[in-house]
C-alpha cells in the first residue's frame, strides 16, 4: 500500500482550504500587465491527482487561469527532447538571485541566462524550439502537447492575455534583444517573443495542471497511458531544477518551507510535484514580493505537512 492510499487527501484538501479561507485575497496581484490585473483576488483552488489516477480538488480547481511562467516546465522538456543536453551550452542550471526580468545579470554573463526559468533563459528555449518552424507551428505544438499530457483538448491559448502581455512586454523585448546583440539568438526577436508571449498565456484549471505535470512524479511516463514523455533520468533533472529555480529568487523560501520541486507563475498558479506520489497545482492570484503566489504558497507548506511528502525525506 502506498502512503497516498491511507491519506485522505480530500479531508487534508478541505483542512487547508478552510484554513486559508480567512486569508483569501492576501498578497498583491500582478498587475503590469493588464488582463492579469482584472483577476479576482479571492480565487482559490487546489487539486492533487495521484500517480494511480486519482483526482482530488476544492475551491475554484476548475476555473482557467493564466499558467505564466509554469508553462516553461513544459516548454524547456519539449527544448530537451529536440536539442538533448546541448541545450545547456545556451542556458545555465543556476539560480539566479536577481529579479525574474534582469538585464544586469545577463549583460555581467554575456548574454547566457542563467536558468531556463529566469525570463531570459525562457527566451532561449523559445528561440531553440522554434529551429527550423514557424512561429504559429511552435505554438500549437506547445498546445497540443499540453492537452496530451492533461488528456484535456480543452485548454488553449488566452489570447487577451497574449496580447496584453505583447502590448506591455518591453523588458522582455530588451531581453531578447539584448541576446541578440550579444548572438545568443538564432532567430528574429519578434517571432521569439510571440512564442514566450503565447505560451505564457495559456490558460488551464488547477486540475488539468496537476494532470499535466504528473509525468515528472512518475518517473517521466504518464500514468494512465504508460507513454513515456521523457526519460527517469531527465524527469529527475528537471525536478531539480524546479526545486532549485522554480520560484525566482524565492527558491531557497520555498524548499525551506514545502521541500518538494515546484513552478509558479505570476498568474497566481504553483505547480507542484511529490515524486512517486502526486502532482499538485494551486491558485490564488495574490502574490508575494518574490513573484509567487502568496496564499499558494501557505497552501503548499500545510500540504506538505500534513502529508510528510518531501524530498528531503518524510
Amino acid at each position: 500500500m502506498s502512503d497516498t492510499e491511507h491519506l485522505d487527501l480530500q479531508s487534508v484538501l478541505d483542512d487547508i482550504y478552510a484554513a486559508v479561507e480567512p486569508r483569501r485575497g492576501e498578497g498583491k496581484v500582478a498587475d503590469y500587465i493588464p488582463q492579469l490585473a482584472r483577476i479576482d483576488p479571492k480565487s482559490f483552488g487546489m487539486a492533487i491527482v495521484t500517480v494511480d489516477g486519482k483526482v482530488f480538488s476544492v475551491g475554484d480547481a476548475a476555473v482557467p487561469f493564466s499558467i505564466q511562467s509554469i508553462s516553461k516546465v513544459f516548454t524547456l522538456t519539449l527544448a530537451l527532447g529536440k536539442h538533448g543536453e546541448r541545450l545547456w551550452k545556451r542556458v545555465g542550471r543556476e539560480p539566479s538571485g536577481s529579479a525574474f526580468n534582469s538585464i544586469v545579470q545577463l549583460e555581467h554573463e554575456g548574454g547566457k541566462p542563467r536558468n531556463p526559468f529566469i525570463n531570459a533563459g525562457a527566451i532561449t528555449i523559445s528561440d531553440l524550439i522554434l529551429a527550423g518552424h514557424t512561429p504559429r507551428e511552435v505554438i500549437g505544438e506547445i498546445l497540443r502537447f499540453m492537452r496530451m499530457l492533461a488528456d484535456d483538448e480543452d485548454i488553449s491559448i488566452d489570447p487577451q492575455v497574449a496580447k496584453s502581455e505583447a502590448a506591455t512586454g518591453f523588458r522582455n523585448a530588451a531581453l531578447a534583444n539584448f541576446m541578440r546583440s550579444f548572438g545568443k539568438l538564432d532567430h528574429p526577436v519578434e517571432h521569439v517573443l510571440g512564442v514566450y508571449f503565447h505560451h505564457c498565456a495559456i490558460a488551464m484549471t488547477c486540475v488539468q495542471l496537476a494532470k499535466a505535470g504528473l509525468f515528472l512524479a512518475n518517473n517521466g511516463q504518464q500514468p494512465g497511458t504508460g507513454h513515456s514523455i521523457v526519460s527517469r533520468q531527465r524527469a529527475r533533472r528537471i525536478n531539480a531544477l524546479m526545486l532549485t529555480c522554480g520560484h525566482y529568487d524565492g527558491s531557497g523560501d520555498f524548499a525551506y518551507h514545502v521541500g518538494l520541486p515546484g513552478k509558479s507563475g505570476v498568474g497566481g498558479g504553483i505547480m507542484a510535484v511529490a515524486p512517486g506520489k502526486a502532482a499538485v497545482a494551486v491558485w490564488s492570484p495574490g502574490l508575494n514580493e518574490n513573484g509567487n503566489s502568496q496564499l499558494g504558497s501557505v497552501a503548499l507548506e500545510m500540504l506538505a505537512n500534513r502529508t510528510g511528502w518531501s524530498v528531503f525525506g518524510a
